[in-house]
């Protein structure tokens, strides 16, 4: 795609502003709107001036003026927009040397790209996420000095069987969902059929191509929409449209999407399994005669993610609320391991299919919670260094790992339990992620004081509400 092939299609489309979107540091969508009279051939090499100094995890007063250049192979038309408006994917850039901006998280995934081909690895990196999230009726939450508090309304959910048939919302038709019974059942019970296929068919007119959707383990409202995998960009790019439809879906039919990784208590969370896998001169290179059907390529790049796992989670699980999903004993991903069929393990094998170009692996840590420019570059950073330092996995795990004695599992390390161990972890383990200048030093600090700053401390500042139920009475 050139410039010329993005203006033609915004004539053709009747455009009549153009939306240039980037993310910030922490990965959310940030967007300036222009008149489409102001986009031309030229914009994709001079690029649209703004001030960067209040994006969050960005520039400092004194370094704020910066350049949105936008990329012309990623386009559509905005599908909420009640005026037609072009959407443009941009990189910052620094105006004066006119390299990428330094905290630019998507100039880090190209630039891994760019390193991946550079080390004669591979050409390309495909990766597939599972994004799980929520969709609630309602969300309500506050933080005051003298008063906190959360609480989420379902019309699926179990604890609403008592509600009075009088209320506002109409009345109670009994279907409800128990608790850890929600994987796949169909509609009455389900209720959210038709707007996952409404989400489905607007991300294909955004270009995205899903596969398959429906309702995931938890109580009320918990769905999964599958699309098709592409590169470690067009994957990252995908899933910030993907969620951008997915919320304003959900905002069009009066109720609310959240991709937080445990909004409920005592039910399963949000994760975002990541399907990757290498390939050379249109070759799947994970493919093999070793475990599963792996490769010696895709056994060390397990190895790499093994290895690095502590600080991957860092970028790939990212917040605080992130490890009260991965809690140890509640068939969460913690265990540094890989298998077949395990579930527990951080590393699964599909064993759908024996064809060689659907070969690859699912990473199961991450959570729809993290920069996906940021967590899928460290999780290839990661293979990368695997593969190149000839890193051995071990012996996979394909046992129960709830039947291993407590001897067996000693031996089987896990992921931090806090984000700021995982924070400690990726201090202590960042090397593999300067090479080829694909992350820096300054990102990676950045990373972990905004963490630190932002997150960690707010919330250990901040009495719980259960600690009044635990010490009130002390």
């Amino acid at each position: 795609m050139n410039a010329k092939t993005v203006l033609k299609y915004a004539s053709d489309q009747g455009a009549k502003f153009v939306s240039v979107r980037f993310t910030d540091l922490p990965g959310s969508w940030q967007h300036l709107t222009f008149p489409i009279g102001e986009l031309a051939e030229d914009s994709f090499e001079d690029g649209f001036g703004f001030d960067a100094s209040s994006i969050r995890g960005w520039a400092a007063i004194h370094e704020s003026d910066m350049l949105l250049v936008p990329d012309p192979y990623r386009f559509w038309m905005d599908p909420y927009c009640s005026e037609p408006t072009l959407c443009l994917v941009a990189n910052a850039v620094d105006p004066l040397s006119r390299q990428g901006y330094a905290f630019d998280p998507r100039t880090v995934a190209i630039r891994a790209e760019s390193y991946l081909k550079s080390a004669g690895i591979a050409d390309v990196a495909n990766f597939g996420p599972e994004a799980e999230f929520f969709i609630f009726d309602s969300a309500q939450f506050y933080n005051e000095q003298y008063s906190a508090g959360y609480s989420i309304d379902s019309d699926e959910g179990h604890w609403n069987s008592g509600r009075d048939a009088s209320e506002s919302q109409g009345p109670n038709l009994g279907h409800r969902i128990r608790p850890k019974e929600g994987y796949v059942p169909t509609a009455p019970t389900d209720t959210l059929v038709d707007i996952r296929s409404e989400i489905s068919l607007t991300l294909g007119e955004c270009g995205i191509n899903v596969e398959c959707h429906h309702h995931e383990v938890a109580t009320a409202g918990q769905c999964e929409i599958d699309f098709r995998y592409s590169t470690l960009l067009g994957t990252a790019d995908n899933l910030q449209i993907f969620k951008y439809v997915v919320k304003n879906t959900a905002r069009k039919h009066g109720k609310t999407a959240t991709f937080m990784p445990k909004p409920l208590f005592g039910d399963n969370g949000s994760g975002m399994h990541c399907h990757q896998s290498l390939w050379k001169g249109g070759k799947p290179l994970f493919a093999g005669d070793g475990y599963a059907g792996l490769s010696e390529t895709a056994l060390h790049y397990i190895g790499g993610l093994l290895k690095h796992a502590p600080a991957i989670v860092a970028f790939a699980a990212p917040t605080t609320n992130s490890y009260k999903r991965l809690v140890p004993g509640f068939e969460a991903p913690v265990n540094l391991a890989y298998s077949a069929r395990n579930r527990s393990a951080a590393i699964r094998i599909p064993m759908f299919s024996t064809n060689p170009k659907l070969k690859r692996l699912e990473f199961r840590p991450p959570d729809p919670s993290c920069n996906p420019y940021l967590a899928f570059s460290a999780m290839l950073m990661a293979g990368i260094d695997g593969v190149q330092n000839r890193i051995d996995p071990g012996a996979p795990l394909d046992k129960d790992i709830y039947d291993l004695s407590p001897e067996e599992l000693k031996d089987v390390p896990s992921l931090p339990g806090s984000l700021d161990e995982s924070l400690k972890a990726l201090e202590d383990d960042h090397e593999f992620l300067l090479k080829g200048d694909v992350f820096t030093t300054r990102m990676v600090e950045r990373w972990i004081d905004y963490k630190r700053e932002r997150e960690i401390q707010p919330l250990r500042l901040r009495p719980h509400p259960l600690e009044f139920a635990m010490y009130y009475d002390v």
